[in-house]
């Protein structure tokens, strides 16, 4: 196997269907209304979260609609707040994403930045400093925050804040973003992603959070089965080959999850040859090597897991009820359910579709079926 490549007539050929990592923006397909609507509200600089479980292309798709603003206009500084554990690791991720920043955007910010004595770039090396010469978190944050909305005034920026449920983890965190934010939100494009509903929802819906209120909330749903059958039978008709049944069985297999469609798309496509057309055998043997490379990671996560979480995941795998005979095969509590399903709803491994409890990833249930048959 050679993973995403082929080799044909000593050529590499690269698969269509890249899976491991944020897509290049150019790669993102089968989001094209909710592209103009978030591209629309960052023009009208309309506060936004979004949100979407795991591996759902969150990140792919604001890099593709940031990519399409910057053809017409604005920057983008990109902020990752992932797993942020104190102030000083807040400081540090935002002086991150205003040294990332190229060209004349980046020269202003190195402008702006210079008038309140910070070195872009540095932060975080003066952070880790001892004693008395380490500069305060705090203060720092402020002034990086100073340096974005004051170029905000001289440049057309939109900024991301990815991964932002990681400020829930930081005292204070969120109350100094939303003072020094507030009175520049007509001059910022803001989006703030996460992919812990829960932690998103409060944040920006409990009275209580400095952001109540401040954002329009955006869920990101699976891909349609349309979407999914067209990215798969263009990548293969591009690469020179047929999709013949398979894509239909992939589809209803992947239900929507866009890297798991991917991923299953780029096993059939491995095993398919140039001119050749995947058939039924080509789709199981595809199937089989990606459950033997995800198997194990699997049984990782769910051995981890409360009991609670583990029988209620069961349940809904099985296509049961939560309180109906699903349950009663696992021994599963009605209280112990509830409380099971508000925290994996709210961590992003269960959502609610149509009425009914559904696993957010297709081969987590499918691993669960297999391993617990009954």
């Amino acid at each position: 196997m050679l993973g995403s490549m082929e080799y044909l007539d000593g050529v590499v050929e690269r698969s269509p269907f890249p899976y491991q990592g944020p897509l290049a923006p150019e790669q993102v397909t089968g989001r094209d209304e909710l592209r103009r609507d978030l591209a629309e509200r960052l023009v009208d600089r309309r506060l936004t979260a979004l949100l979407g479980p795991r591996r759902y292309g969150k990140t792919s798709l604001l890099k593709r609609v940031t990519a399409d603003l910057e053809g017409v206009g604005p920057d983008t500084v990109w902020i990752d707040l992932y797993e942020l554990s104190s102030m000083a690791d807040l400081a540090a991720a935002v002086d991150r994403g205003l040294s990332a920043v190229k060209g004349p955007v980046r020269r202003t910010l190195d402008s702006v930045a210079g008038t309140l004595s910070l070195h872009l770039g540095v932060v975080g090396v003066e952070l880790a400093k001892g004693g008395r010469s380490r500069p305060d978190p705090v203060l720092t944050v402020r002034n990086l925050l100073q340096v974005l909305v004051r170029t905000a005034e001289r440049r057309d920026l939109v900024v991301v804040f990815d991964e932002f449920a990681g400020v829930a983890g930081v005292r204070g965190a969120t109350g100094l973003l939303r003072t020094e934010l507030q009175h520049h939100y007509q001059a910022l494009g803001i989006v703030f992603a996460g992919s812990q509903p829960s932690t998103m929802r409060t944040l920006f819906t409990d009275q209580a959070e400095p952001f109540f209120a401040q954002a329009d909330l955006l869920e990101l749903g699976p891909l349609s089965t349309e979407a999914v059958v067209a990215a798969v039978e263009d990548g293969f008709a591009r690469t020179g080959r047929g999709t013949g049944d398979v894509t239909s069985r992939l589809a209803a297999f992947a239900e929507g999850h866009p890297q798991r469609a991917m991923q299953l798309a780029d096993a059939v496509w491995r095993l398919t040859p140039e001119e050749a057309v995947a058939d039924d055998r080509t789709w199981e043997e595809a199937l089989a090597d990606v459950r033997s490379n995800v198997d194990s990671g699997s049984e990782r996560l769910f051995a981890l897991m409360p009991s609670g979480h583990q029988k209620t995941l069961r349940a809904v795998a099985s296509g049961g009820s939560i309180y109906g005979t699903a349950a009663d095969v696992v021994d599963l509590a009605p209280g112990t359910a509830r409380a099971a399903v508000e925290a994996l709803v709210g961590s992003g491994y269960l959502v609610r579709r149509d009425g009914r409890l559904v696993v957010v990833d297709p081969l987590l249930a499918d691993w669960i079926r297999r391993r617990f048959p009954v």
